[in-house]
């Protein structure tokens, strides 16, 4: 029984890859020396393969993200250095970004709006270079249908031609190497039969270089795996936790006897020890269909963190963890015991973190629960008074910048060297500031900045029963921005107020509105490792409940605006179109139960960075009275999706993108908003950044938001 593995976090243990790229970000090292470190990335990852499976990648290591890389690689792009390299990840001309499939990983989208033909070319085979360099493990490529099918500015119907010429590029990479390891997640979206002919096609040319290719699946099922079969390859990955359909399949028609069957059994997204039984009983039918068979995990491990060495959690918890070191050596247990014909004991759940009274509420929950008692238009003729906004209102989305400063006192605080009123006062001391500033800015709905929360989601876990947090357990979300996700272990509720001190103090600076700011449900759930022994809607409506009583506790503090944020509604949804209305039935309702509160209380929600136009009919059953959405790298595009709907509630496109340090001109963002009013009423329309602005630093953050107001008061 052969092993094989990938998807091996490249973030580090101690997050070597964000500090070796921000060196180079802050001129600190040279192109050549970063390179030098990166590689010496690769080279550990190499060594943690090596040391539990058979079968693995090289080439997984990349500068920013794995999608520009293959753009750089196949000529898409050009740069003539990393400095180049970088303005287009976070520069002036920064590539949109959107979610991986529906993981919380983002991605540089490559556009072809700018080519009349089909132009790629191959740059540099990093491909075989790192296999040169290295001389082990099979080399690493995000396959041709999945780099095009993710991309964008190509018109469909020459959707063949592009992959044809690209499938040029690839063959020419192929042709200097031995076997390869090519994913296409793609294939397990819902394709047409003109897509499926274009990979066939493609990959017959593959086939003829003599490569032995190993072509990973993985996220949920394909649903052509007749045609699958026959394609030119030594090996198939399959998911088998996600895409469970994929065994049905294999039950009707079989598996092809001369190729290796890689099955992903091993949960490469959530942290939840295997389930020894389930998966060997699975994998010993798998034997009966594929006599070359290799154990794998399901789905990249980059999505879980590197090892569980260092945490503290309690030990009812731990026993239940595997992070990506752990997962190996579970990838090797399934193999060895299938092997030995060992028969594990059946995992058993423990009743760690069950809540009785949590499980009541959520079981007698009803309709009226999930609807509000006042229809949206008669909202707005009660809130519209008492918050007497101007003609195009600006706000922020919540957070501001997080300097060496806010980090540090808030380390100071984690590790006792200053006690909590200190450390009270000093965030007190942050907001009267902030207050004022946003004052003197100009700017119409205020917020207190943030500086208490780490991380939008973690903050939250921490004041939550029935959620943990780690100590080290980072994955990456962009580029080199990495977060905690935490971990959803039992039944979820709030102990005590979360948010309000720090809320009313900053409303009592000011007669303007300030946003109680909150995180969704749907987005804690997306953005941790939920647990998996019970319905995701009852965990969904268990979160609700909770942040609903944290809105009434506003409301009694006399906050008349609260922002639920839900940026990853539409990352959560599953890849086929099919399991859409299920997912979106207990997303909508869940989010529609945490606001179903003061019907005199104006909610905002805001998502970012997602293919909002195919979600739009779904986001319009959210019941909010305000949405921001991202637009700035996309250029304004959303507004197409607003021509086709009646969408009556307030709407606020991004017109700064704030992963980027380049200062939006007025000319810029008005251009955006004049676009945006041809669409949308000009009464319903506000100006706002993209996002939060924890990342960005104060000088760009000042001189961005003046330009912001005055466009608004330009516009006025």
């Amino acid at each position: 029984m052969q092993t094989y593995a990938y998807g091996y976090p490249r973030l580090g243990p101690n997050r070597e890859f964000k500090k070796i790229i921000e060196a180079f970000w802050k001129g600190a090292a040279t192109e050549a020396a970063t390179w030098e470190q990166l590689n010496g990335l690769q080279e550990k990852m190499i060594a943690v393969y090596e040391k539990h499976v058979d079968l693995f990648p090289v080439g997984e290591i990349t500068a920013y993200d794995p999608m520009f890389e293959t753009a750089v690689t196949v000529g898409a792009y050009r740069p003539a250095n990393l400095t180049e390299y970088y303005e287009l990840c976070r520069g002036k001309n920064a590539l949109e970004m959107t979610k991986w499939f529906n993981t919380n990983y983002h991605y540089l989208v490559p556009d072809f709006s700018q080519w009349n033909e089909p132009a790629f070319s191959l740059t540099t085979n990093r491909t075989k270079r790192f296999f040169d360099r290295f001389g082990k493990g099979l080399p690493h490529l995000i396959g041709p249908f999945t780099f095009l099918k993710l991309s964008k500015g190509r018109e469909p119907e020459r959707f063949d031609e592009y992959l044809q010429s690209l499938t040029v590029v690839y063959h020419e990479i192929l042709t200097a190497l031995q076997a390869v390891h090519i994913e296409e997640p793609a294939f397990v979206l819902e394709l047409t039969d003109s897509e499926i002919a274009a990979i066939r096609r493609s990959y017959e040319s593959l086939g003829q270089t003599g490569a032995k290719i190993h072509l990973i699946t993985y996220y949920d099922a394909v649903d052509f795996l007749e045609t699958l079969y026959e394609l030119p390859v030594a090996g198939i990955g399959l998911d088998f936790v996600h895409g469970p359909a994929n065994l049905d399949t294999i039950r009707q028609i079989g598996f092809p006897k001369d190729k290796l069957l890689i099955a992903g059994l091993v949960d490469g997204r959530n942290i939840w020890k295997n389930d020894m039984s389930s998966s060997l009983t699975i994998l010993k039918e798998l034997s009966g269909y594929a006599p070359n068979l290799a154990v794998s995990n399901a789905g990249p491990l980059y999505h879980v963190p590197v090892t569980l060495k260092g945490e503290d959690l309690p030990a009812e918890l731990m026993d239940r963890l595997a992070f990506a070191d752990e997962k190996l050596v579970e990838i090797k247990q399934l193999a060895d015991r299938f092997t030995s014909g060992a028969i594990p004991a059946v995992l058993q759940q423990n009743a760690f973190g069950a809540n009785a009274s949590v499980q009541k509420r959520v079981a007698t929950l009803e309709d009226n629960d999930f609807i509000k008692s006042i229809p949206l238009h008669q909202r707005r003729k009660r809130q519209e008074p008492k918050l007497d906004l101007p003609l195009l209102p600006t706000t922020t989305i919540g957070s501001f910048p997080q300097t060496a400063e806010v980090r540090k006192q808030r380390a100071d605080f984690r590790n006792g060297r200053i006690d909590e009123q200190t450390y009270r006062n000093w965030i007190r001391h942050k907001i009267a500031d902030l207050i004022a500033f946003q004052e003197n800015l100009g700017l119409d709905v205020l917020v207190h900045g943030e500086f208490e929360r780490t991380d939008m989601v973690e903050f939250f876990a921490e004041k939550l029963d029935g959620i943990a947090t780690t100590k080290n357990g980072w994955i990456i979300s962009y580029g080199t921005r990495g977060y905690r996700p935490p971990i959803i272990y039992g039944d979820v509720s709030r102990p005590e107020p979360m948010t309000i001190d720090e809320i009313a103090y900053a409303q009592s600076l000011t007669r303007k509105p300030v946003k109680g700011m909150l995180t969704g449900p749907v987005t804690i759930i997306a953005w941790s490792f939920a647990r998996n022994d019970i319905p995701l809607s009852e965990v969904a409506y268990q979160i609700g409940l909770a942040l609903q009583e944290e809105i009434r506790d506003y409301e009694k503090a006399g906050i008349r605006i609260v922002q639920v944020d839900e940026p990853a509604i539409r990352e959560k949804a599953p890849l086929k179109r099919k399991d859409w209305p299920a997912y979106f039935n207990w997303a909508v309702r869940s989010f529609n139960l945490t606001t179903n509160t003061d019907p005199n209380t104006q909610i905002h929600t805001h998502i970012c960075y997602s293919e909002f136009g195919e979600i739009i009919e779904q986001i319009n059953h959210m019941d909010f009275d305000v949405i921001s959405i991202e637009t700035a790298r996309s250029r304004g595009d959303i507004l197409v999706s607003f021509e086709k709907i009646d969408f009556p509630r307030q709407i606020g496109l991004g017109v700064w993108d704030i992963h980027s340090p380049a200062v939006p001109t007025v000319a810029h963002m008005q251009e955006v908003v004049e676009r945006a009013l041809k669409v949308i009423p000009k009464a319903n329309f506000w100006i706002n950044p993209d996002c939060g602005l924890k990342t960005r630093d104060w000088p760009e953050t000042e001189a961005s938001l003046r330009n912001l107001v005055r466009v608004a008061q330009t516009m006025r």
